[in-house]
């Protein structure tokens, strides 16, 4: 006869054996990262020419930089790509996003960087609701497996990138931006106008943005748009595909044609208010029009007659 107090403590015993033998060999693991990266140390100026050379890629240029508006003035940084950039580049640098817990509702990740030479690291734990909120529609909670894990995906890309560029030395990154920079407005091989034909269909497919928001948001006409203000654009689209902003943050929602439209409307209607003998004027040249017109028509009726 099985002892279900000896089954449970049989089972308590098997998972310690498992739990100890799991850390056991994570400790190997970073043990092993650490002797290699001892045994082969990272060259500083090696790896600032690396980040250097992947900025230079014109893929890389347009989606390093995000922006998006605070306080009435533009924040903006290296994005989670150009962070990804830069850590794989520096080398004897381990750094990544960890679910450390999933409770009823809720997750608990961390997001870290590990410099394996100097022992310097970075790590932030936080907590993630399984719910998504919208002006339309509220909270909504999450109950699908993959929508949750790109939520704590997406919440975690951002204290990753926070943890590699409290890493990366300051200089280096500020460097990078400045390459890639150049690189953007570089990237002549496609005339601007086509450059900025094919951001504007990427506005309006991706989130709905009219040429009359942007052209409204940069206070002019896409036809006196420069390199600068691509490159703003790009930025703008990165921010938002990252999720550091939203598109009511950067862009009015009222039509700017309607509003135009409404304006002049509104001017007319004020000028007939302000002036109505004008209005009259207009009324009575119109009445002796047409009375001039019936007047000419009635000697020609006269003479058909006879």
């Amino acid at each position: 006869m099985n002892n279900p107090l000896q089954a449970s403590y049989q089972q308590e015993q098997s998972g310690g054996v498992l739990a100890q033998a799991s850390a056991s060999r994570e400790m190997e693991e970073v043990k092993g990262q650490i002797f290699m990266a001892k045994q082969f140390p990272r060259n500083v100026f090696d790896s600032e020419r690396r980040i250097l050379d992947a900025c230079k890629r014109p893929a890389l240029a347009q989606t390093a930089v995000y922006r998006y508006p605070r306080g009435g003035q533009s924040v903006e940084g290296p994005s989670i790509r150009l962070a990804e950039v830069l850590a794989q580049n520096w080398g004897n640098l381990a750094f990544g996003i960890k679910e450390l817990e999933q409770r009823p509702g809720e997750s608990v990740a961390m997001a870290y960087a590990w410099d394996l030479e100097t022992n310097v690291r970075e790590e932030k734990i936080f907590t993630v609701p399984h719910s998504r909120y919208t002006k339309s529609k509220g909270v909504t909670k999450l109950t699908d497996p993959r929508d949750i894990y790109e939520l704590v995906a997406n919440n975690g890309a951002r204290r990753l990138r926070a943890c590699i560029l409290g890493i990366i030395p300051g200089d280096i990154t500020e460097k990078a931006i400045e390459e890639c920079n150049r690189t953007l407005t570089g990237n002549n091989k496609e005339p601007l106008k086509d450059r900025i034909s094919v951001a504007l269909d990427a506005f309006k497919d991706k989130y709905k943005v009219t040429q009359e928001q942007i052209e409204a948001r940069m206070g002019y006409n896409v036809g006196a748009f420069t390199e600068r203000d691509y490159a703003d654009l790009i930025q703008i689209f990165t921010s938002l595909k990252d999720g550091m902003s939203k598109v009511e943050d950067w862009f009015a929602k009222e039509d700017v044609k309607k509003k135009k439209n409404n304006n002049l409307t509104d001017a007319f209607k004020k000028n007939e208010k302000d002036n109505p003998s004008n209005s009259k004027k207009t009324t009575q040249k119109a009445d002796n029009k047409q009375k001039e017109d019936v007047t000419d028509g009635e000697p020609e009726q006269a003479t058909l007659d006879v």
